[in-house]
Order: C-alpha cells, then structure tokens, then sequence
C-alpha cells in the first residue's frame, strides 16, 4: 500500500466508498436483502462464509474499480480472509485500485444523553498493527447521535478523536463516524452541535494531522461546508442512513465536496440468484449513479 498515492486517490475524491463492513449483528439483514434467508446457514461460520462470497462478488465485478469506487471499508472478517488466493485489502489494492479501509468498532453502548458511545475496543492496537501490514490504509469507527444534546455529543465527538488518535499513532487513517440518525424530529439542531464540537477537536490538531469524517446527510444543503474546507480533512464522505439510494444520492448532489459511502443503498437490488450478467449490469447502474452524485457537488 502506497500511503500517499492512496490519500491522493481519497483526497481527490472522484468517486465514493463502498462500505462493505456489515458484521455480526447486521449480517443476517444483508443476506436476506441479498435473498439468502436465514435457512441457508446452521451456524455463524456459515454465515460469514455467505456473505464473504457476496462481498468477493461485489468486488470481483468489472464495475467495481478505483476509476469510480475510490474506497472500500472492511469487516475484519473479511480483511482476514483471501479473494482468489490473495488477501482482500491486497486484492482491492493492487487488482481494483481501491483502498481498503477497516471497520473497527465493536458495537455500541447503551444510550446516554441522547448517544450511544462505542463500546470498548480490546486489542485495537493489534488489530491496527495487523490492518497495517495487510496492506489497510484506514479505519472507520461508528457511534450514534439520537437527540440534540449537548453533553452527549461532546461526548461522543471527544470519543472519536481519541480513537481517531490512536488510529494516526499506528499509521492509518481514521475515518471518524458520529452517525446523527435520519428520524430524529431534532436532526437539524443535533447537527448543530456536532458540527461546532467537530471545528473545535479539528482546530486542536497538529498541522500534519488529517482525519476523515463519515456524517449523516444533512438536513440543510451544504451545511458541512465548513467541514469539507477544513485544511485537517482529507474527505467528508455520507452515509445513506435509511434513504434509499434514490434519495440519498439526490441529497447527496447538493452537498459540494461530500462523496457516498453507501452499504445498503450500493447493494440495492442485488441477489444470489441473479446471473452474473445480471448482477453485475445491476451493480455497475447502482456504482454509476452513485458516482453521478458523489462528483456533482
């Protein structure tokens, strides 16, 4: 892996991410919106073998190149296992031209203050060490706003740049993900504040520092403007959220410098029982019309 070439490649931003990490908990959600229902697997060895070969499928389909998915973020799982005989952040890296990202996250706390916090995160140096040298270039970590609070917010902001911290310290770029969710009726006001708390833990950064963010869409047009300016961010990148991909790529167009990164909303009408043909016709519609909308701002 290429450091800089890679951070070029994302910085540049002409085309998005696919977020192909869904793990343990949302894993069985996938398969069936894949249409592997919950009777094709006995145990979870053979659920993670099914939804490694829909996530190789992806990968493997001609559309699924650097020229328009820049990035793809990771299960470990699946950064642990090969793709035709070769490791999966190396095949994307040096087969597609896509740079490979880790999710790092093991889940969420309970909620406090209108957020849920990650939860400890055991070994997360190993882990980053052992990312580093299969060839990752960075790591995505995820928590959860649901209320315009104040406390909470500081609080999970202050969260992800200590993560975020240890992520740069072990070579890798992190992806800070403070998710704000779509439904709240205070959405707007909660971005608010994320904003404000994200400025203030970016101004604090050392000059030859860059973190990534990964935020919900926003409410009002181009309000991350601030954010995507900000000489510590290498991208700004949206999660879909619960939009289909329809919605959040139109949302997703008037938000200049913010680029997809989509799991649901990119794997939208695949299937195991499509042909090849099929599949990947589908699939190249979905990475072209999310491309569309990551380059329009």
């Amino acid at each position: 892996m290429d450091f800089a070439q890679a951070a070029e490649q994302i910085g540049k931003g002409n085309g998005f991410i696919a977020a192909l990490d869904q793990s343990g908990g949302s894993t069985p959600k996938a398969l069936r919106q894949y249409g592997v229902t919950e009777d094709a697997y006995s145990n979870e060895t053979e659920m993670f073998d099914l939804i490694h070969a829909m996530r190789a499928r992806i990968i493997k389909s001609p559309a699924f190149t650097g020229d328009k998915v820049v990035g793809a973020i990771l299960f470990e799982q699946t950064m642990d296992r090969d793709i035709d005989g070769t490791p999966t952040a190396e095949y994307l890296w040096k087969q597609r031209k896509v740079v490979p990202f880790l999710k790092i996250d093991k889940g969420l706390e309970a909620e406090a203050d209108g957020v849920q916090l990650m939860k400890p995160m055991p070994g997360l140096d190993a882990l980053l060490a052992r990312a580093k040298a299969l060839g990752v270039f960075g790591t995505k970590e995820r928590s959860v706003v649901n209320a315009a609070n104040a406390k909470g917010i500081a609080a999970i902001v202050a969260q992800q740049f200590a993560i975020g911290d240890q992520v740069a310290a072990a070579g890798l770029m992190p992806i800070l993900e403070p998710e704000v969710t779509i439904s709240i009726a205070d959405k707007a006001e909660a971005e608010a504040l994320l904003m404000a708390e994200i400025l203030r833990h970016l101004d604090a950064l050392p000059e030859d520092r860059q973190v990534m963010l990964k935020l919900s869409l926003p409410t009002v047009d181009g309000f991350y403007a601030p954010l995507v300016d900000h000489p510590r961010v290498l991208k700004v990148v949206a999660l879909s959220g619960g939009h289909s991909r329809e919605a959040a790529n139109a949302i997703l167009a008037r938000n200049r410098g913010i680029i997809a990164s989509f799991s649901r909303a990119l794997s939208e009408g695949l299937s195991a029982q499509q042909s090849d043909a099929e599949f990947d016709a589908l699939l190249a519609q979905a990475i072209d019309s999310i491309h569309a909308a990551s380059v329009a701002g």
